[in-house]
C-alpha cells in the first residue's frame, strides 16, 4: 500500500458505527386516468360475477331420461329422473312437476340416458294403431333418403320390377303400385353394411302385399308430400 493512499479511519474500540442511510426512492406519481380505468375494470368484474350468480341461482327442475327407452315403449317412473339446472327459455323440457303426466305414455322417439325429456318425445297414442300392421324394410345406403326418417313421417312403398326382369313397352307405361305408410322407427346404420331397418305401419289389408315386395326385393321407400297419406 502506498504511503499517499488515504486510509478510512476505523471506529474506535467500543464505538458503534453510524447507520447507513438507505437510498431515497422517489414516489411514483399516480396518473388519474390509470386509477379511473382500474376502478372501472373492478366494477365490470363485479357486475359479471353478479350476473353469473343470478344465472346459477335461476334454476329449473326438469325431467331427465335415466335409462334407454325404445320407440313405442311405455314410460315408467324408473325410466325417468329429475335435475335442477339453468334452462334456456328456448329449450322445451318437461318440468318435474309434470313427471306423473308423462308416466304411462309411449316414447315417440328413442330416448337416451342423460338427455332431457321434451313434450314432443312422448305420445298417448299407440304407434301401431288398430287396423294397422308393421312392416320392417331394410334399406341399403343408396336407398336411404338424405332427409332423416323420424317417427310419424309419411312414406309411400313403391313396387318396382325385379332386377333382370324384361319390361315390355306396355308395362313401362303402367303406373307402379304404391302403398301408403307411416314410419314408426328407423334404426341406426348397421356396421359394415350400412343397412337401415325402417318399421313402417301400413293398413292391415296392405301389410301382406308390402311384406311380399320386401321379400322379393321389389320394394322402394319414398317420402310422401306433407299432408299426404
Amino acid at each position: 500500500m502506498s504511503k499517499t493512499e488515504e486510509r478510512t479511519p476505523l471506529p474506535a474500540l467500543g464505538q458503534r458505527a453510524a447507520p447507513v442511510a438507505p437510498p431515497r426512492v422517489s414516489a411514483r406519481r399516480r396518473r388519474p386516468g390509470v386509477i379511473a380505468l382500474s376502478l372501472a375494470l373492478i366494477a365490470a368484474g363485479g357486475t359479471g360475477v353478479a350476473v353469473l350468480l343470478l344465472q346459477v341461482g335461476d334454476r329449473t327442475e326438469v325431467v331427465t331420461v335415466v335409462r334407454a327407452v325404445q320407440v313405442g315403449q311405455v314410460l315408467t317412473e324408473g325410466d325417468l329422473g329429475k335435475a335442477s339446472l339453468a334452462l334456456d327459455p328456448a329449450v322445451k323440457a318437461v318440468r318435474s312437476d309434470d313427471l306423473e303426466s308423462v308416466v304411462g305414455k309411449r316414447a315417440a322417439v328413442e330416448l337416451k340416458p342423460g338427455s332431457l325429456l321434451a313434450p314432443s318425445q312422448v305420445t298417448k297414442d299407440a304407434l301401431v294403431k288398430a287396423g294397422e300392421q308393421l312392416v320392417p324394410i331394410g334399406l341399403e345406403p343408396k336407398q336411404i333418403p338424405a332427409t332423416a326418417l323420424v317417427p310419424g313421417q309419411r312414406v309411400e312403398l313403391v313396387h318396382v320390377p325385379a332386377q333382370g326382369q324384361a319390361d315390355t313397352g306396355k308395362a313401362s307405361d303402367t303406373v307402379p303400385q304404391t302403398i301408403g305408410g307411416r314410419v314408426v322407427k328407423a334404426s341406426s346404420a348397421a356396421p359394415g353394411t350400412g343397412i337401415v331397418v325402417v318399421d313402417v305401419a301400413t293398413s292391415a289389408a296392405d301389410g301382406p302385399m308390402a311384406a311380399a315386395w320386401v321379400a322379393a326385393g321389389t320394394l322402394r321407400l319414398v317420402l310422401a308430400a306433407p299432408g299426404g297419406r
